[in-house]
């Protein structure tokens, strides 16, 4: 009976040391979209690495233009960061670009192909500041240029020290967000001076700051749809016991495995 009962335990650890190194030899790869710096001081990569140390991540804007679709064919989930602001002649209000502060075109053309080569590809999406923002006009809908001159608001949406600046937001009940956080209401960072203005048809809106701007998108008939989240604020800045920040990462990743693993 001993000598069985070891036998077993000797089985299954030998099953948990090949599933471990299966994983580690077949890591999940998600596409990062842009990153402007060092990706080993990515905000975003370190925060998603707080959760799964062994995924690997391809940032885009690294790879010669040639090269992105046959090295994104190898990603599991697409990321899009934050950043510069979307042209906006992209959803036909090219006049309004002396409201803007930087543009990068070439981020712009690279973003919308990524878009159009994930959802081709039915994989998971996530999108920050930003990334919501870029994700919106791809699908077909347009932005506040600036909040300050569009929006008569008192909600600060962009401080000078980003850091010590945050803002309420409320979870409508009932839809992705509302679930992978468990609340309906939170606190999220400012640092931003654009935003969703007219949504995309594909799109519904999940959460909103008190003065009614989109913070958080997702699809409106998610039935038979690849994973999608987006929100205004920056997760990956935030301290990792806020409900809007590392569930979203958790939930990401998982949605990544299952895209990976099948």
């Amino acid at each position: 009976m001993i000598k069985f009962a070891w036998r077993n335990l000797i089985l299954f650890m030998a099953l948990l040391l090949v599933a471990g190194c299966s994983q580690q030899d077949n890591p999940i790869k998600i596409a990062v979209s842009y990153i402007s710096g060092n990706p080993a001081n990515s905000n975003y990569i370190k925060w998603l690495k707080s959760v799964d140390t062994i995924a690997e991540y391809v940032v885009m804007n690294k790879i010669h233009r040639d090269s992105v679709e046959i090295v994104f064919d190898d990603c599991s989930a697409l990321l899009l960061t934050g950043g510069e602001d979307v042209f906006p002649g992209n959803y036909g209000q090219a006049e309004d670009t002396v409201n803007c502060g930087r543009i990068n075109y070439y981020r712009d053309s690279l973003e919308f192909l990524l878009i159009d080569l994930a959802l081709d590809h039915e994989m998971p999406v996530m999108g920050v500041c930003r990334g919501q923002q870029i994700l919106n006009v791809a699908l077909g809908g347009s932005l506040i240029v600036d909040i300050p001159s569009e929006l008569n608001t008192r909600v600060y949406h962009r401080c000078y020290d980003w850091e010590k600046c945050f803002h309420d937001v409320r979870v409508f009940d009932d839809n992705l967000l509302s679930e992978i956080s468990g609340i309906n209401k939170g606190n999220v960072n400012s640092n931003h001076h654009q935003a969703v203005k007219m949504l995309a048809k594909k799109l519904k809106v999940l959460a909103i700051s008190n003065d009614g701007l989109i913070e958080s998108v997702g699809w409106k008939e998610p039935l038979d749809k690849s994973y999608l989240l987006a929100v205004q604020w920056h997760p990956e800045r935030l301290d990792s016991t806020n409900m809007l920040s590392r569930p979203l990462a958790e939930r990401f990743l998982t949605e990544t495995r299952k895209y990976h693993s099948n």
